[in-house]
């Protein structure tokens, strides 16, 4: 086995002491710019790289970032979005010569307990955090530990014409569904509310979607065809960006002067079962939807397949949005009108925004692009003859 090159290999083949070689590879004080550029390309020449656990005992930088997903792991694998996101995440820390350390676990706490172990281990030099919810430990967690950090998905600027652009902000707990004694169908009640009406005050930086302008471009789709009943397939409960597009559907339907018995959303756990099943349930109702709406492009083909199998034409009789473009939205018959949004992109921005933290930058919101609907094959009009 080949033996890795040492501090003191490179300062023998240099020519200098192991003390000069230590201030250059870490860009301190102490030798001239000619023996720091000497030492270097000597190291290059040996093919050094510096120790990451040694560099982290001694203060130095873990030279890599953290990302952990607390969601059911049959979820992951058959949705795009995670795999565009570490996609974009990956492109930008490869640059910076920064490693990604990725974990899965099975909840918050689990999520929480990684954090201290990096942490105390000082494995990472910070984090990426994904999934914001309501009431969620996370932003107090890393402020306590001090350790930098980057939420993805923090909710965007609120819905409604006069509504101005402010801080991030989510509804309050109280617009989170109670779990119902049939999951994938449980609903939110009461009258709509302006899904800005309670600020979030984040202590870490974080990059977020206008989830709530690309609901309002779903709805004018929708509605402007003349759908009146429409149902949303969301996604996980007490995820902000759950409860968000929840909250900004009901706003946008309310504002069209429609109520909860024609619009309304139920959720699911993301996958292509739940999906089908929450799609089955809807339809075989006296007076079903006119048109879905689906949190993710794999629910809104496994909706599709559901409607195909009950005989029920997509999009003669049933029109069927995708909140997230992919190659299956564009390739499944009908092709799915789906909302596109540049997701690797997305990962980028947070990347970018964690290591400008990392760099003493200080911690902001900053926002992406707003997803662009794409109109296809499985939106039209409701039948003529369907009642309001």
């Amino acid at each position: 086995m080949a033996r890795r090159p040492t501090i003191k290999d490179i300062a023998r083949r240099a020519g200098v002491s192991e003390s000069a070689v230590s201030f250059a590879l870490n860009d301190r004080p102490g030798v001239s710019q000619g023996t720091r550029a000497r030492i270097r390309r000597v190291a290059e020449e040996l093919g050094w790289q510096a120790n990451s656990a040694a560099r982290a005992l001694s203060g130095e930088r873990a030279g890599a970032v953290g990302l952990v997903l607390a969601r059911p792991a049959h979820t992951l694998g058959v949705e795009s979005f995670f795999l565009q996101l570490v996609s974009g995440i990956q492109e930008v820390l490869s640059a910076a010569r920064t490693a990604l350390l990725f974990q899965v676990v099975e909840d918050v706490d689990a999520e929480c307990a990684v954090y201290r172990r990096w942490w105390a281990e000082r494995r990472v030099d910070g984090v990426l955090v994904v999934d914001p919810r309501t009431g969620d430990p996370r932003p107090a967690l890393l402020a306590e530990l001090g350790l930098p950090a980057v939420t993805i998905g923090e909710p965007g600027p609120t819905a409604g014409p006069a509504a101005v652009p402010g801080p991030a902000t989510v509804p309050g707990p109280a617009a989170v569904p109670a779990p119902a004694a049939d999951p994938g169908l449980a609903t939110v009640p009461g009258p709509a509310a302006d899904p800005d009406s309670v600020p979030v005050l984040s202590p870490v930086s974080a990059v977020r979607a206008d989830d709530a302008g690309a609901m309002a471009q779903v709805l004018d789709h929708l509605h402007g065809l003349g759908h009146r009943r429409i149902v949303h397939i969301a996604g996980l409960p007490g995820l902000a960006h759950t409860v968000r597009r929840m909250e900004s559907l009901r706003f946008e339907a309310e504002r069209r002067g429609l109520g909860p018995d024609h619009v309304r959303s139920v959720v699911t756990d993301y996958s292509d079962a739940e999906g089908a099943a929450a799609t089955r349930r809807v339809l075989a109702e006296p007076q079903p939807p006119t048109a879905l709406v689906y949190d993710n492009d794999v629910m809104a083909v496994a909706g599709s397949a559901v409607a195909a199998e009950l005989g029920i034409p997509v999009p003669d009789r049933l029109s069927i949005v995708a909140w997230d473009d992919s190659a299956l939205c564009r390739v499944t018959h009908p092709r799915l009108t789906a909302l596109v949004r540049d997701t690797a992109g997305f990962g980028r921005l947070a990347a970018e925004e964690l290591l400008s933290v990392l760099a003493g930058g200080p911690p902001r919101v900053r926002e992406s692009e707003r997803p662009r609907l794409e109109p296809r094959d499985s939106t039209a009009p409701p039948p003529a003859h369907t009642d309001s």
